[in-house]
């Protein structure tokens, strides 16, 4: 007997006791961000490396340690999505959407994979929904995108999270943060990980993301970028708080939040479930310069993504139970061998009609069937034998009062009783 081939590390089946769940997520998902405008857009699992490398950054843990790169049959160095928004922006110049006016807004549930170290909720191979909003540069749009946010947990029943916001500022604004940070940090060389070592020159912001805890603990006392805002960055935080609160939404100003990606600039943010280790379970911000860094004018962007994994974990933390859908209404068991084209053409026309109608395929004797109907949790069940057919008349059995009710062996007759 050959050896199983398991999953490869990293990945996980999502079988049909469990879809589920992720289908009541990822409609809660698309109903709320249809609710706030948003339409759905779909890209290629793999793009050019030089996408990330331009648009996520070279100095990124993402770029750096953890795409899944390869040469392809021409040559060409390709790279599978680490993350959602480079693509969405490529597709948004390529296919000209700002031709149609601005602002544009998509939503996206896709696969995007990471080769890092398999851990709770984020797999190699781990799916996010994400929003991306082009053309609109002031603090109502971060409301926004913020709001959908909260509106999309709120709707999942989530309540034990805080959301956490900062700004890291412009380009103008950074560049005095930038040098403060140099210099704080070239004083404890020694005590940085190889890789902030590297980024200390390139991008000292990004030390702030890294995840060795000696470096997490040399970054508490680094300057922030709240002290360095220029007065457009200041009045544009200052006016999203004021929106925020104007909706309800409480928040926390943490000056820690840099996020782990290169194009963001002024707000950031984060959803964080308070129950699960601190697990962020929605993350994003403005990223106004990441339009132009692509090819296109300059045009502002923002957006989030979230985790359907971590949003699993959230959920199963606060005692959330997702409802399972309806199963099979109807389950025809036949009799013999004899009947068994009648069950087969009577469970197809309830089908035609939109009713959930299964029958045995395997073969099971009519003891059996009745105990499978059982398992699948038939709402009815009823049996097609010699004499239903000569009579014409079947017998509908509601398996939950053990109840029975006599209806002609008509698939009309049958759907409309059931529906009623």
């Amino acid at each position: 007997m050959a050896n199983m081939i398991s999953a490869p590390r990293g990945t996980k089946d999502v079988t049909p006791d469990q879809v589920y769940k992720w289908q009541y997520i990822e409609a809660v998902a698309r109903r709320t961000a249809e609710d706030f405008g948003f339409r759905e857009i779909r890209f290629p699992t793999f793009e050019h490396t030089e996408l990330f490398l331009r648009g996520v950054g070279d100095t990124t843990d993402v770029v750096q340690k953890e795409m899944y790169t390869f040469t392809d049959k021409g040559g060409r160095s390709i790279s599978l999505r680490p993350e959602g928004t480079a693509s969405v922006v490529r597709s948004y110049l390529e296919n000209s959407l700002y031709a149609a006016g601005l602002p544009v807004k998509a939503y996206y549930i896709a696969p995007v994979f990471r080769y890092e170290k398999p851990q709770s909720g984020r797999l190699r191979e781990h799916h996010q929904f994400g929003v991306e909003c082009f053309g609109a540069g002031g603090p109502e749009a971060d409301s926004e995108i913020i709001a959908l946010g909260s509106q999309y947990l709120s709707r999942l029943g989530i309540k034990k999270v805080v959301l956490e916001i900062n700004s890291i500022g412009c380009t103008d604004c950074r560049k005095d943060f930038h040098k403060d940070l140099r210099d704080y940090f070239s004083g404890k060389k020694e005590e940085l990980c190889p890789t902030c070592l590297d980024r200390l020159d390139r991008n000292p912001m990004r030390i702030l993301d890294c995840k060795s805890k000696a470096c997490k603990s040399i970054a508490l006392d680094a300057p922030t970028g709240l002290d360095y805002l220029c007065s457009s960055c200041k009045d544009h935080f200052e006016k999203l708080q004021d929106y925020l609160d104007a909706m309800d939404i409480s928040y926390k100003i943490n000056p820690q939040i840099v996020r782990g990606l290169d194009y963001y600039t002024g707000t950031v943010f984060e959803f964080i479930s308070t129950l699960d280790e601190n697990l962020t379970i929605i993350g994003g911000g403005r990223y106004d310069g990441l339009v132009s860094e692509l090819g296109g004018k300059p045009t502002p962007g923002l957006g989030f993504g979230s985790g359907i994994e971590r949003m699993l974990l959230a959920l199963e933390a606060e005692g959330i139970e997702i409802p399972k859908p309806g199963g099979v209404t109807l389950f025809v068991a036949s009799q013999s061998e004899k009947t068994n084209m009648a069950v087969q053409v009577l469970v197809n026309k309830l089908r035609k009609l939109g009713m959930a109608a299964e029958r045995d395929i395997t073969g099971r004797s009519l003891k059996a069937q009745m105990k499978y109907s059982d398992r699948i949790g038939a709402d009815y069940t009823a049996v097609i034998g010699e004499s239903e057919l000569e009579s014409g008349l079947i017998k509908l059995k509601e398996m939950k009062s053990g109840e029975q009710t006599e209806c002609k062996m008509d698939a009309e007759a049958i759907f409309k009783l059931l529906s009623e």
